[in-house]
């Protein structure tokens, strides 16, 4: 066990990354990352998940860090596996030990560890997976969520497990566990047919609000429950079945009240909605912000009221709520926050704030202090300079406010016309944000070489996405490729109006939802000379019947596709495949549950059947998110050889 106790300022950090820099040979481009940031009760410190990239192709190791809230001087650092990649730290209530887990996936285990004084012990261990350590009111008992045995990372995105064997026989079920905060023997309390997707205590201690399903995991969250778990006999008890999908439970001080997010999802962990209230002793939720033009993204109670955070449009915005609804804007910004739980981490009393922040054109830093004046307190990456310039694109379209990013070289030459890169997300539901373009190896290298390379590039957040409310999240229910698609041509037409792009040289890419409008771009629109579609899908008919997530498309479609086959072909690109002219490139993981190789498969083979340039790439073991640095590599450099052989850069 390795632990390091440090007290010194914050320019040690810099003296990390410099002997970093000098080890990988890439001066000027390493950068420090910052995740699962949380404030202490108290506000007076920080903890996060530290590391310091320096773009040498390895995934590098992140330390526990604890910082001074106002100075950002570290405290101390502890790192008890040097093998193992850690879940987001959770402070105790009296501010002076932290709980974390530690995995190791080559010996597939996770290890749940207290950090105080200091030092850290191991409490206790599971053979399987685990994350999502939370302490109990007093802080005499530690939970957390368990997967005995696992057969798989959690979560839809994760590689899936080999497909062998009699399929569904056995399903893995994430559980709540507790131990004692001092040791003993770990006990799975949620039912062992359940499978639990979020938690947290009741104010009391005796017993924990959750989202839940019974069934897989990767498919059911759609169809999820608000559940009260007895914390001493397991006994499972339905408080609301929302009719939209549901994130971040969490019981008022009073207990009385559970208040969680509400709204049409396409993917666990993509939080959006608007807030809504149910009785903790059961009924029916009330949105108690409807109409709210943003998406909320965070929740937290301070008091009597809440604190929370939202989308709307370019900005995050941190907002207080009381239980009528009205709302105060606290602080916005132009910037991607992220945090331990949603995308900031209140103190006790809800004065303060802490959370990782950056844009396009400034790196991660750590913000703290009062929640309406949080300041960076760190300067690790001042080193790193903007590498890209870009403009917020704002336009209408069939009556909807949309919004997107239009990124592009710093200095434009006087004359020239640039082509032009439309990036789709995935989700739907989602947005593109202002994150980060670094000189080297992090931080979206794709974009920043395009940019290099002559490209703009065009980052739309049509309707289907977060940021502008719920009717327009809403807006593309059976309609996949309808409005939001011509959401996008409208917003390439208002960012030709604000640069100098070639709309005659345009180059389409996206991966999942955005690989699904790749295809269906290609065969709807002859405005694309290039495209890249990743992990798509061609047909909503074979998909409804391949892929590991089915329930997700109720919601979206109305229907099964055994139900309403009519509308599943009508959004198929597979459907129109003979109106496609644009070379193609279509990559997938090998393994990807949510959107199967098959797919991409299809609709390669349907281009080569109608006489299109068309290539395939299907990665060794991977999920729906490629993640092996190699492949990431070799990703990046087939899109640039594409776009560049069809657009002629």
């Amino acid at each position: 066990m390795q632990v390091k106790a440090i007290a010194h300022t914050v320019f040690l950090a810099t003296a990390i990354i410099a002997g970093a820099v000098a080890q990988a040979g890439s001066p000027g481009s390493a950068i420090r990352d910052y995740r699962g940031v949380a404030i202490s009760p108290a506000g007076d410190r920080v903890v996060s998940l530290e590391s310091i990239d320096t773009g040498n192709g390895k995934r590098p190791h992140p330390t526990v860090v604890v910082r001074d809230a106002s100075s950002g001087a570290i405290a101390a650092e502890f790192d008890p596996c040097s093998t193992c990649s850690y879940d987001k730290p959770a402070w105790s209530p009296d501010g002076k030990a932290l709980a974390f887990v530690a995995s190791d996936s080559h010996a597939g285990t996770a290890s749940l560890y207290v950090a105080a004084a200091g030092k850290t012990r191991s409490v206790a261990t599971v053979q399987g997976v685990a994350s999502s350590a939370r302490w109990s009111p007093d802080g005499r008992t530690l939970a957390l969520l368990a997967t005995p045995g696992a057969k798989k990372e959690t979560g839809a995105t994760a590689a899936g497990a080999r497909q062998i064997g009699e399929i569904g026989a056995e399903e893995d079920a994430q559980r709540i566990a507790t131990i004692a905060a001092d040791g003993g023997t770990l006990k799975l309390v949620s039912p062992e047919d359940t499978f639990v997707y979020e938690y947290d205590w009741t104010p009391d201690g005796k017993g924990f609000i959750a989202t839940s399903a019974k069934g897989n995991g990767d498919n059911n969250w759609w169809v999820a429950k608000l559940s009260h778990i007895d914390a001493a006999s397991g006994a499972l008890r339905i408080v609301a079945s929302p009719a939209t999908q549901a994130n971040l439970p969490r019981v008022s001080p009073d207990g009385r009240t559970v208040a969680f997010i509400g709204g049409l999802m396409s993917d666990f962990g993509s939080v959006g909605g608007d807030i809504y209230t149910v009785p903790l002793a059961g009924g029916e939720p009330v949105n108690l912000t409807p109409g709210f033009k943003g998406t909320f993204n965070t929740l937290a109670w301070r008091g009597k009221g809440l604190l929370g955070n939202a989308l709307m449009g370019d900005k995050s915005s941190v907002l207080s709520l009381d239980l009528q609804g009205r709302s105060t804007v606290l602080r916005a910004a132009a910037a991607t926050t992220s945090a331990a739980d949603g995308r900031i981490s209140f103190s006790a009393d809800g004065s303060k704030a802490a959370a990782a922040q950056e844009d396009f054109e400034h790196a991660p830093a750590i913000l703290a202090g009062p929640v309406g004046a949080m300041r960076a307190v760190t300067d690790d990456n001042a080193h790193l300079q903007p590498q890209v310039a870009v403009q917020n694109i704002s336009w209408q379209n069939e009556g909807f406010s949309v919004q997107g990013w239009l990124i592009g070289p710093r200095q434009t030459e006087p004359g020239r016309k640039y082509p032009l890169i439309v990036q789709v997300h995935g989700g739907p539901a989602a947005a593109a944000g202002p994150r980060y373009i670094s000189p080297g190896e992090q931080g979206n290298p794709l974009v920043r070489e395009l940019v290099e390379k002559g490209y703009f590039v065009f980052q739309p957040n049509p309707r289907g996405s977060f940021g502008q409310g719920q009717a327009f999240a809403r807006a593309n229910r059976r309609d996949f490729g309808g409005g939001d698609l011509r959401d996008i041509l409208a917003g390439i037409d208002a960012a030709a109006a604000a640069a100098p792009v070639d709309t005659s040289r345009m180059g389409l890419i996206g991966h999942s939802y955005g690989g699904f409008m790749t295809m269906w771009g290609v065969t709807h629109s002859q405005r694309f000379k290039a495209a890249v579609a990743g992990a798509g899908i061609a047909n909503w008919i074979s998909y409804y019947g391949q892929n590991g997530i089915d329930q997700w498309m109720i919601p979206y479609f109305g229907a099964s596709a055994y139900d309403d086959p009519a509308v599943y072909r009508q959004l198929s690109p597979i459907e129109s495949i003979k109106a496609a002219r644009t070379p193609t490139l279509v990559y997938v993981g090998e393994r990807d549950v949510e959107c199967p190789p098959a797919q991409s498969m299809e609709f390669w083979h349907g281009l080569k059947a109608v006489g299109v340039p068309a290539s395939l790439v299907i990665y060794d073991g991977e999920g729906h998110s490629i993640r092996k640095p190699e492949h990431l590599q070799d990703l990046r450099k087939r899109t640039i050889e594409w776009f560049g052989r069809y657009l002629g850069q």
